[in-house]
């Protein structure tokens, strides 16, 4: 581990470490997984650990690099975005419309600036920047010192080496890891880096577009569902004192997360486990929906998009069976998925949940009660939040019609997500285990 927070270095009793990582992780925003980011060996490496370790993890991975740098070709204008369209080889990008000023142009050097994982097409910029292990190269003469260095001595010491250097055509961004290396190591990695700048430009003029210059690092996002989540809680709990459910109830945030803080540091003064589990979920208890009032339905999918289905009305909740029963009325019209049956205002949605249960069903009426279908939806292991209930939709669906006919939906999707590597072969199997108990059910 290097460049660790305070906490990190007194849990593993580490040395303070500035050096650059090969693999930057940090949390998502909504506490769900992490994003990492380093070069393509460590990125395969930190996908195999997660999926041999965790049943129901997704990986993310982008097609191609952040920071690379490719000889486009010109596609045309996004009459929509008004971006402009640049194939790169592995995809098309799209850049802003003031970064290329020559309107006639057919070939540019860019490099991907942005990846975002529910979409293939990348942000790219014509702004090169070369990137070394304590150095940047940066398209604007100024020297830039990372935000990490606070010590008022080295920033100086930094700027004036970086402004004696001051390569041609180049500025200099001083990454956290030169803060403790000697002046002749930093100078050789400009000098270094320039050349790779000059090698890069030669190459760009030999190559016909679409081609790659330069291979950059990869962005993967990483979901944690449920399982995951309590396979991360053990794993903690090894250098940790950890309750159980630590990393679900961070990602609940607010009230319930800031509660966990306090709990597990009552662990940490050696209060007993069970009063402080019980103190815990006391405190917590008030913030979780209970029956009469309305919860939110977050479907995420394989991709990373993430839909809400909706405010639903809880009609029953069982805690000793971890059962919820819940109403959706729709006042559109349009057509239930899979069924295929048209939906009218005044139709109601009734759903029965089982927290921590790898699907659900919904059962949809007319206003006047007529059944018009039955929808199983096999998904990641239901996780009931604050706000709502959450899982992750596997893809494959079961639709039973009014007249009892039954058909299994979209198993194909699933086999391609672990051709694209979102997902294992063993969670296939878990939900095709699970789906072979749903069409054995009784109620089928």
């Amino acid at each position: 581990m290097v460049q660790p927070s305070v906490t990190i270095k007194q849990r593993f009793g580490l040395e303070e470490r500035d050096e650059s990582p090969d693999l930057d992780i940090d949390d998502r925003r909504d506490r769900q997984g992490v994003h990492a980011f380093g070069n393509v060996e460590v990125i395969n490496a930190f996908k195999s650990i997660l999926q041999s370790c965790l049943d129901d993890v997704i990986v993310r991975k982008g097609a191609v690099s952040v920071d690379g740098t490719y000889k486009g070709l010109v596609k045309g204008v996004d009459p929509v975005t008004h971006l402009i369209l640049v194939d790169i080889g592995p995809t098309i990008g799209r850049i802003a419309e003031g970064e290329v000023l020559d309107p006639n142009i057919r070939q540019v050097v860019v490099q991907i600036e942005k990846v975002e994982t529910w979409t293939k097409e990348p942000i790219l910029t014509t702004k090169i920047r070369i990137p070394g292990k304590y150095a940047v190269l940066i398209p604007s003469r100024q020297v830039k010192i990372s935000r990490k260095i606070r010590d008022s001595q080295t920033r100086s010491r930094l700027h004036q080496l970086g402004e004696e250097l001051a390569p041609q055509e180049w500025g200099t961004l001083w990454r956290t890891a030169s803060a403790d290396q000697p002046p002749d190591v930093l100078r050789n990695e400009i000098a270094s880096l320039v050349k790779e700048g000059e090698a890069l430009r030669e190459k760009a003029e030999q190559v016909e577009a679409p081609a790659i210059l330069r291979e950059g690092n990869y962005f993967m996002e990483v979901e944690f569902p449920a399982s995951s989540k309590k396979k991360l809680d053990e794993v903690r709990g090894s250098v940790a004192p950890t309750l159980d459910g630590h990393h679900y109830y961070k990602a609940c945030g607010n009230e319930v997360s800031s509660a966990l803080d306090m709990a597990e540091k009552l662990l940490e003064k050696g209060c007993p486990r069970e009063q402080v589990k019980d103190l815990f979920e006391q405190t917590i208890e008030a913030q979780y929906p209970i029956e009469g009032s309305t919860i939110e339905i977050t479907h995420a999918k394989l991709d990373g998009k993430v839909f809400h289905l909706g405010t639903a009305l809880i009609e029953a909740y069982d805690h000793d069976k971890s059962l919820i029963r819940f109403r959706r009325v729709f006042r559109g019209e349009g057509v239930y998925d899979g069924l295929g049956t048209h939906k009218e205002p005044g139709d109601y949605a009734v759903t029965e949940v089982k927290i921590g249960e790898w699907h659900f069903k919904t059962q949809y009426f007319s206003r006047d009660g007529q059944h018009k279908g039955t929808y199983i939806n096999l998904n990641t292991p239901i996780e009931l939040y604050p706000y709502g209930i959450r899982y992750v939709d596997l893809e494959v669906d079961v639709c039973i019609w009014p007249d009892d006919r039954v058909e299994v939906l979209d198993e194909d999707k699933l086999d391609n997500a672990v051709a694209e590597g979102l997902v294992t072969e063993k969670l296939v199997g878990i939900v095709r285990e699970k789906l072979q108990e749903i069409m054995k059910s009784t109620s089928i």
